[in-house]
């Protein structure tokens, strides 16, 4: 299951990546917010990461002006490895290389149906067990938890 969640600025686009769940047959949790009142994005980007942390969702989407405030929200929750993302190339090589489990799309840099491609990209990218990217992954996590290398 993937969650999504988005500020005021996000509410748009997060319609039209629900659709092309929908259109997917993914099924998916909506956070938030559904209202144009001005939100905080850190909230809705925490909110999103622990139900990926805890295991509800396998993966987020979060949005908002941007995609940079919500996405380092996000990435302030062990275990998160949340990536902005403008073009299909960095979407598919967060999760080969890095895999990502968090995604984050700026409703006010990218189109709707540049913002679909991208997630569909993401979405179908597996990540590239083992070798080179593992350690990495692993490193990254590593410093998370406090290691030194």
């Amino acid at each position: 299951m993937i969650v999504l969640a988005n500020d005021h600025a996000g509410i748009g686009l997060k319609r039209e990546i629900a659709g092309l769940l929908d259109e997917l047959q993914l099924p998916y949790k909506d956070l938030g917010t559904n209202s144009p009142e001005s939100t905080d994005y850190p909230l809705w980007g925490y909110w999103a990461a622990r139900t990926v942390k805890s295991g509800e969702c396998d993966k987020g989407i979060v949005i908002c002006g941007t995609g940079v405030g919500i996405s380092l929200s996000a990435n302030k929750v062990k275990g998160i490895r949340c990536v902005v993302c403008s073009d299909c190339y960095s979407a598919k090589m967060s999760r080969e290389h890095n895999n990502a489990n968090m995604l984050a799309l700026g409703a006010r840099v990218v189109g709707p149906d540049l913002a679909k491609m991208i997630v569909r990209v993401w979405l179908e990218t597996p990540f590239e067990e083992g070798g080179r990217h593992q350690k990495r992954v692993d490193m990254i996590m590593g410093i998370e938890q406090g290691k030194e290398y």
